[in-house]
């Protein structure tokens, strides 16, 4: 979606209380020259030490930099006499016409260096702030901040796949600085990238033993699957708390661990709420444009009540989800460059419909991709099962995250 912010819409220095303070960045860390910032104490107390002190970090090294990749269509797939789809069946599925958004986020390692976490590595995300990201980067660094404090207050506790934020504060300058627990440096698509070369190598190799072809094939479907639980219990703890992802990806999957022998350790954290969205049935009437985009695609499935929106906003997150299951059953299973998730989502929406059966076919014909049909066929076809649901054209009919987790398929039960 285009992502396109009111002037007086929430920044961060409204989620953020006065309080000036000077944050040195030249430390052991860092080679960075001493720049002031200035930031304030949270509205939102969180249950966890929450820091606002900007003496209370030290930065380090840059690790990396990432933006958005914008929908800038909500446009159903064709309906007439060439297809049986109308906008109606489709339940207003957005094509596939993507942009680069404009908000860079910087990335860096740092760690707490004052008071009970005193050690504790620490990932810095940077907004560029309205100066240098317009009211956009402001908004969903205020957004990101809101959800976290919300959700780290809750009263059912802190749920364990999602990160821990630990700190903000604002520079000078306007960058909005979010400090999150360091739980993890790989990421879902990380994962997969590293798997889908090591099944480049083991092709190549043509004396590979069987055996351990089959453990390591058993080992990867563990490992996925482990991924898939962690993955929805984070959006089950969302949904249950009134808040939608709204961005769900590899990308936004962060992991402890890349290693499928270390896979009963591994812990799925979701990350990037910047677009998440309340939806509470007090807040439904939100008209803010981070959420027009949503909303408008509600219109067009036919949601037009707050209970009927909010059902809308849940399904979509499920479809995402449904999305990051297909990846991670393809991806991970093919050769380096056989799929990645622009194609395998044009795959499944354009070229077959969402119609999982006739995508199956298509798949089981082609040598590179059979062991990603052996893997969603575990259970009698269980995997193909569970996505034709998640996928389901009419949003209504898409399961819950709860229901998605008690799904034979997602249980284990198939391995």
């Amino acid at each position: 979606m285009v992502v396109v912010v009111p002037l007086d819409c929430l920044s961060f220095q409204h989620c953020l209380r006065n309080r000036t303070t000077h944050l040195p960045l030249s430390s052991r860390f860092t080679t960075t020259t001493t720049t002031s910032l200035c930031f304030h104490s949270p509205i939102i107390q969180a249950k966890l030490p929450f820091f606002t002190n900007s003496d209370s970090f030290q930065v380090g090294r840059p690790i990396g930099t990432y933006g958005f990749i914008n929908v800038t269509s909500y446009s159903a797939f064709p309906s007439g006499p060439g297809t049986d789809y109308s906008l109606e069946d489709l339940g207003g599925l957005k094509t596939q016409d993507v942009g680069e958004g404009n908000v860079k986020i910087r990335l860096y390692e740092g760690r707490v260096s004052r008071g009970p976490l005193t050690g504790t590595p620490v990932t810095f995300k940077v907004y560029p702030g309205r100066r240098a990201g317009g009211v956009v980067a402001d908004a969903l660094a205020a957004n990101e901040l809101n959800t976290h404090l919300f959700l780290q207050s809750s009263s059912k506790g802190i749920g364990q796949n999602l990160v821990l934020l630990v700190g903000g504060f604002e520079t000078t300058t306007g960058e909005q600085w979010l400090a999150f627990r360091d739980d993890g440096k790989y990421n879902a698509a990380d994962y997969a990238k590293l798997a889908s070369e090591r099944v480049s190598r083991d092709r190549e190799g043509s004396s590979w033993n069987p055996f351990e072809q089959g453990l390591t094939t058993k080992r990867r479907q563990n490992f996925i699957i482990k991924m898939l639980q962690g993955v929805m219990k984070g959006l089950a703890y969302l949904h249950d708390h009134d808040r939608l992802h709204q961005s769900l990806g590899p990308f936004s999957v962060v992991l402890n661990t890349i290693s499928e022998r270390e896979g009963s350790y591994l812990i799925p954290r979701l990350r990037d709420l910047a677009f998440s969205v309340n939806v509470r049935y007090t807040e439904l009437d939100d008209s803010g444009q981070l959420v027009e985009g949503l909303w408008r695609r509600a219109t067009g499935a036919g949601a037009f009540t707050q209970m009927e929106k909010r059902a809308f906003g849940i399904a979509d997150d499920i479809y995402e989800a449904g999305l990051f299951f297909a990846y991670m059953a393809f991806v991970p299973f093919c050769e380096a460059g056989v799929m990645d998730s622009l194609s395998l989502q044009r795959l499944l929406e354009n070229t077959f419909q969402l119609d999982l059966e006739a995508t199956r076919e298509y798949c089981l014909a082609d040598d590179r991709l059979v062991n990603a049909v052996e893997f969603l066929d575990l259970g009698d076809g269980a995997g193909w099962e569970l996505l034709q649901a998640m996928l389901n054209a009419d949003f209504r009919k898409r399961p819950t995250a709860e229901a998605v987790l008690n799904h034979r398929f997602m249980t284990g039960a198939v391995l």
